[in-house]
């Protein structure tokens, strides 16, 4: 993976992160800066190792479903062609800004990584495209689980202000 794909990959993860804890920090009045900076960086690596993990997690759905490992052992893998329209999904994140336009932009994205997937597993297209979808939603519900496991955990230490 070359540093430009790194780096929109983590721009990518940024703003996917601005996108979900920013309006959290927004209603929580007592939330200091240095905590929502740290929030959001941290939620950027998060966010842009998934983006990152989605075409390897692809190819082992496709070697399950082939009941056979691929033999050439190509990845397909993240280019910056593939992941600016996926930088430009992650700034569409924003509430309110464009959900079906956000979801549309990860299809897209979704069917130019089922391509060379099928290309390198031998699987026809739809086969390979049912590989990423499967792969990107499993994530992306992977990484809702893990958000609402934080949000409660940080909900139990915060205490409300006596009046």
């Amino acid at each position: 993976m070359s540093s430009v794909v790194v780096v929109l990959l983590l721009f990518a993860g940024l703003s996917e992160s601005a996108g979900r804890i920013l309006p959290l920090i927004a209603r929580r009045p007592g939330a200091s800066r240095s905590t929502a900076i740290l929030l959001l960086l941290t939620g950027a690596v998060v966010e842009g190792a998934v983006f990152a993990l989605w075409p390897l997690t692809a190819r082992t759905l496709a070697e399950l479903v082939r009941s056979a490992p691929v033999t050439d052992g190509a990845t397909p893998v993240w280019t910056a062609g593939l992941a600016a329209p996926l930088l430009l999904a992650a700034v569409l994140a924003f509430p309110l800004l464009g959900p079906l336009l956000h979801l549309l932009l990860f299809i897209g994205v979704g069917a130019g990584l089922a391509g060379p997937l099928a290309a390198t597993t031998g699987l026809n297209w739809w086969a390979a495209a049912g590989c990423v979808a499967v792969a990107g939603a499993g994530l992306g519900v992977a990484v809702e689980a893990v958000r609402r496991l934080v949000a409660q955990i940080s909900a139990i230490g915060v205490k409300e202000p006596l009046a």
